[in-house]
């Protein structure tokens, strides 16, 4: 005889079908988990060697707040103090998320840039990560330069066709410099990192 089809029935396989792939999705999340996690940590660990200069010793992860946003920054040691700064900065650009590691050093000259991840459109957007003209840019860009793209008055160029990221990028950048300049070490001085 047939099992009569009833919403009882039905509820219980639609149960046990749930428990069953939320049972297979807990084992992958748990045999992925550290993978996943060690493959973030070596890249994040390239980003920062790339953002900073050779030679020092790099701190643990540390966190500072400013303006409501918690960020993740790193100390690069060199001869007893600190020699630069790398700073893990989000902004929203054209297409969502874009998350950079940022190179400050403590005179508030941004070392260099690397993109961690972005959801920029192919083509246009995605360029922040390789059109040379705009990433290159970033190199020992001086303190006294305006951080605003060159179409609100800044100095600096944008992407050809992607004004929204570019301004998106130089926000990153900005803020990231923003919290190196919070974090004078010479607070007991009185005077600025940017004033040195």
């Amino acid at each position: 005889m047939a099992a009569k089809s009833n919403l009882q029935n039905m509820a219980l396989c639609l149960t046990l079908t749930c428990l069953l792939c939320s049972a297979i999705l807990g084992m992958v999340y748990a045999v992925t988990k550290a993978p996943i996690d060690a493959a973030a940590e070596a890249a994040a660990k390239a980003a920062i060697a790339e953002v900073l200069p050779e030679g020092g010793d790099i701190s643990e992860a540390k966190t500072a707040d400013l303006d409501g946003t918690t960020y993740e920054y790193y100390e690069e040691m060199g001869g007893g103090q600190v020699v630069a700064y790398a700073v893990k900065s989000s902004t929203n650009g054209f297409g969502g998320n874009l998350s950079l590691m940022v190179g400050v050093l403590p005179d508030g000259t941004i070392y260099n840039t690397k993109v961690l991840s972005h959801s920029e459109t192919p083509g246009l957007g995605a360029k922040c990560t390789s059109d040379k003209k705009f990433t290159s840019q970033w190199n020992g860009f001086a303190k006294d330069k305006k951080l605003a793209v060159a179409k609100d008055g800044g100095d600096v160029d944008a992407i050809t066709a992607s004004t929204i990221t570019s301004r998106a990028y130089t926000l990153a950048v900005s803020q990231a410099r923003d919290l190196i300049k919070m974090l004078d070490p010479d607070a007991t001085t009185g005077a600025s990192l940017f004033d040195k």
